[in-house]
């Protein structure tokens, strides 16, 4: 399938994580104002574009991302057509799959959500089914 635009969750450059804005710091040559990078500052400029597959591995994404992520990945999946997606957040304590399964419950094209069976990473991943017609309502005219 084609590849579809998902915003990444922005974050305003000029400021830093706890708002303040950041000064300029004088570049080597001394003659522009440079600023000093975060690392909550956003990789990209643009939306980064992901394929429309039936596995997300949220391993790439920054903590702070992964909700805005999945959320718009899984309705572009469901206005794509498509019905089982299986989402990887790992195992470690268990904080990602609890934030995903509490994003998963209030979107209202999400049909159901299981642990994935073992072969596919068991506990580590969630299976989540789609009812496809729920994801984009101007869709059902």
């Amino acid at each position: 399938m084609g590849g579809r635009k998902v915003r990444r969750a922005g974050v305003d450059p000029s400021r830093d994580r706890e708002g303040a804005e950041n000064t300029p710091l004088a570049n080597a040559r001394g003659s522009e104002p440079a600023y000093e990078a975060t690392e909550c500052d956003p990789p990209f400029p643009e939306p980064v574009v992901l394929p429309l597959e039936d596995v997300l591995d949220l391993h790439p994404f920054a903590p702070h991302e992964v909700r805005s992520v999945v959320e718009e990945y899984l309705s572009q999946c469901c206005a794509a057509g498509l019905t089982v997606v299986r989402l990887i957040h790992g195992k470690g304590m268990g904080v990602q799959r609890e934030s995903i399964r509490a994003l998963l419950a209030r979107l209202p094209f999400v049909r159901a959500v299981h642990d994935a069976p073992p072969e596919a990473g068991g506990w580590g991943a969630t299976v989540v089914t789609l009812q496809p017609n729920l994801a984009n309502p101007d869709r059902n005219g």
